[in-house]
């Protein structure tokens, strides 16, 4: 029997690398504590959970059971103690693991688009003027 959901995490399914990793997330969560939410298929709607579309592009978000918003590098956290690897996500809040990290995570978020081929008109510009 499968144990309920302790995080939603909410990935864009049209970036290959994010697939991956999700791929990944979902072959590891035997229990079933993670539940899987692809805001590029059709029909999801951001502003039903009270959120914009654009903000959820731009930074990987998740939701705790009870109700609870996570954005970032604290998401993959969330997650990976879900499934069970709460001593791994203990040695990344560690300050200069943390930090690091924070940094390799907004460089990703901010180039994931350029990097995956998926820049259309203006979506990468703030990206590439970015030193």
């Amino acid at each position: 029997m499968r144990e309920a959901w302790l995080v939603e995490v909410f990935f864009d399914g049209a970036c290959p690398l994010c697939r991956r990793e999700i791929e990944l997330l979902r072959r590891l969560d035997r229990r079933g504590r993670v539940r899987f939410t692809d805001i590029a298929a059709p029909g999801f709607d951001a502003h039903a959970l009270g959120r914009r579309y654009g903000e959820m592009m731009d930074r990987i978000h998740a939701r705790t059971a009870d109700g609870e918003w996570v954005v970032g590098v604290e998401v993959f956290r969330r997650f990976y103690e879900a499934i069970g690897l709460g001593a791994l996500v203990r040695i990344t809040r560690a300050r200069p693991i943390d930090a690091l990290l924070q940094r390799a995570y907004e460089t990703f978020a901010r180039n994931r688009l350029k990097w995956t081929g998926r820049c259309e008109e203006g979506t990468c510009r703030a990206a590439t003027d970015v030193a």
